[in-house]
């Protein structure tokens, strides 16, 4: 399953050179994990009552055309690597101008964190199972564990 959101961008997201600020690239993509989280009925209540949350180790950000003020944007969602169960991911975002032009690609490295013992922890099914689900890319590989 694909994953997209659509923003309007805001006068804050650029700098004095007109274009999109290097951070707010990284804020709509942290935006669209939020928002597929929701998609799938798994609210900021269910974090809390599982007490797990999803920590980043990783985000790197490749820059490829610029995106001008004023300039609505397109981000997606999709798996390029996931653990037996679902305790390490990695997930890239593409970023498209209003032109429908690719600008930026983020990827993130991730885990999810046991919010109690502060550890890294296996998630719930529930949450296994969205990543299951989404579109994955081309170059997927299953990332394997240290025992």
């Amino acid at each position: 399953m694909s994953f997209t959101v659509n923003f309007t961008t805001r006068w804050a997201d650029f700098d004095a050179n007109i274009h999109m600020r290097h951070t707010a690239y990284n804020d709509y993509a942290a935006e669209v994990r939020l928002r597929f989280f929701k998609e799938h009925n798994i609210t900021i209540q269910d974090f809390t009552k599982e007490r797990i949350g999803p920590i980043l180790f990783e985000e790197n950000t490749k820059f490829l055309k610029e995106i001008h003020m004023g300039e609505d944007i397109s981000v997606n969602l999709k798996v390029t690597g996931l653990s037996n169960k679902g305790e390490r991911w990695k997930i890239q975002h593409e970023v498209f101008n209003g032109h429908g032009k690719l600008s930026a690609i983020i990827t993130v490295y991730g885990a999810w964190l046991d919010l109690a013992k502060r550890k890294l922890s296996t998630p719930p099914i529930k949450f296994q199972e969205i990543f299951n689900e989404v579109e994955k890319t081309s170059d997927f590989q299953e990332i394997l564990l240290k025992q």
